[in-house]
């Protein structure tokens, strides 16, 4: 049986709060021991809410969905950077995991990571999604059989993700990603949408077609998904 369920808010600090109270229900229920984590504007005020929350996470094996390939962590625009400032440094977890976007080997990398994912099943997965319905860099076309690869960025993710770059600053093409059938074995998935942008992906997840080139649409196949998003 499956669950899917839209949670209509109004703001993102009403889905922070939502996002908490799920969270603690899970670690209150001891279901919580590993977490798929996102980046990018959408997250940064959940992050807020779980920062000041008194949520313990020192159980807590965390996964990333990707990052940039030729950023290190120490780079401002990195998604290893990102997460030590907006979550991790503030809120600790048992362990963390991204992919290193310095490693030489991108296949090695890639089979590391998807090798850990397996090892330690996702209780939960945090998803946004692009305009063009792409989850963590699975592009529109990604095949739903994908685990983790090497994405080849489209123009329109490279042009919303530009503004984070400085003018003298090259913006990676490429990024490690979770695979689409990496997310989908996440025992539970919470999307989270907001803002006109993202209303044509949200249509497509809700309408009767599931195709690879809006890769949300996969989400219908998934057992537990729940929505939180401020489009109506």
């Amino acid at each position: 049986m499956s669950f899917f369920e839209i949670i209509p808010v109004t703001n993102q600090q009403e889905a922070a709060a939502i996002v908490e109270q799920k969270l603690q229900d899970e670690l209150n229920a001891g279901t919580l021991n590993v977490l798929g984590l996102a980046t990018g504007s959408t997250m940064i005020p959940i992050y807020k809410q779980l920062v000041e929350s008194d949520l313990n996470f020192s159980h807590v094996t965390a996964f990333n969905l990707d990052e940039y390939i030729g950023l290190p962590s120490t780079n401002e625009n990195s998604y290893a950077y990102f997460m030590q400032q907006q979550l991790f440094l503030r809120k600790p977890f048992k362990v963390t995991n991204i992919p290193n976007g310095m490693a030489e080997n991108l296949e090695a990398e890639c089979e590391r990571y998807e090798n850990l994912l397996n090892e330690y099943p996702l209780d939960i997965q945090f998803l946004g999604v692009g305009e063009n319905g792409h989850i963590a860099f699975n592009e529109p076309g990604t095949s739903f059989d994908a685990v983790t690869h090497v994405a080849n960025l489209t123009d329109s993710t490279l042009g919303v993700n530009a503004q984070y770059f400085g003018d003298n600053e090259e913006m990676p093409t490429t990024a490690y990603t979770m695979g689409i059938a990496s997310i989908m074995k996440a025992k539970k998935i919470i999307l989270l949408a907001f803002g006109e942008k993202k209303r044509l992906a949200l249509e497509a997840l809700l309408g009767d077609e599931i195709t690879e080139e809006w890769p949300i649409t996969v989400l219908k196949n998934h057992p537990h998904v729940s929505v939180i998003t401020d489009i109506n």
